[in-house]
């Protein structure tokens, strides 16, 4: 019972704060006001689908190695302003794929990449992943592993 009343006294938290953001964005929007500042911040997120082949035969590995990631990987990811990371796999015509997306908030990507790409502890995590990786021909003409989609919808 107490679990219940948690989770519903929770609940209604949520809601108010949810109710007062609504009232506070209908009331003032000027330049100053803090809830338009977070309306920006959330427009301001750039969203990415990438896709890249899985080796045959290294699917188990990959999925080992994702089902425990190392937590410097994943604190860097953080810091360079990436979240809402997924990966996911599929099969296309008895070839496995991956394909993952991620949000980025920050102001300079590229500058971000080269931070991620300069860390050791992602340098090891991509000596791991990338055997078990086969970038597409755009991918591999540029020397990457993961071929950049276009976004042609979003809907939150």
């Amino acid at each position: 019972m107490k679990l219940i009343t948690t989770a519903l006294i929770s609940t209604w938290a949520i809601f108010l704060f949810l109710a007062s953001c609504n009232t506070a964005l209908q009331k003032d929007t000027t330049e100053s006001s803090p809830t338009l500042s977070v309306t920006r911040e959330a427009a301001k997120i750039k969203r990415y689908g990438m896709i890249t082949g899985l080796e045959s035969g290294k699917l188990a590995y990959y999925k080992e190695l994702h089902a425990a990631v190392w937590p410097d990987v994943l604190k860097k990811i953080t810091e360079c302003n990436m979240r809402n990371y997924s990966i996911y796999v599929k099969e296309i015509d008895n070839k496995p794929y991956l394909f993952s997306y991620f949000e980025y908030t920050g102001n300079d990507f590229a500058g971000d990449m080269k931070k991620m790409a300069a860390d050791t502890a992602t340098q090891r995590w991509w000596k791991e992943t990338a055997p078990t990786q086969i970038p597409l021909p755009d991918a591999a003409a540029k020397g990457e592993t993961w071929s950049v989609m276009e976004e042609v919808f979003h809907y939150d």
